[in-house]
């Protein structure tokens, strides 16, 4: 029974979850914004590159 009650204290690997989870939505994030900035960038070159010709 004290084993059983040990296991519902203990939080770490709740906490080690919400990090990864945390982690994660960054992640997602950071591609999300990174595919819209490389969209954008390869534009604006393409526009500098026929500007120049």
């Amino acid at each position: 029974m004290q084993f059983i009650r040990k296991m519902l204290k203990n939080e770490k690997g709740a906490t080690a979850i919400e990090y990864g989870l945390i982690a994660a939505l960054i992640a997602v994030a950071a591609i999300g914004a990174m595919t819209s900035l490389g969209t954008k960038l390869g534009g604006t070159f393409n526009n500098v590159s026929s500007n120049l010709k």
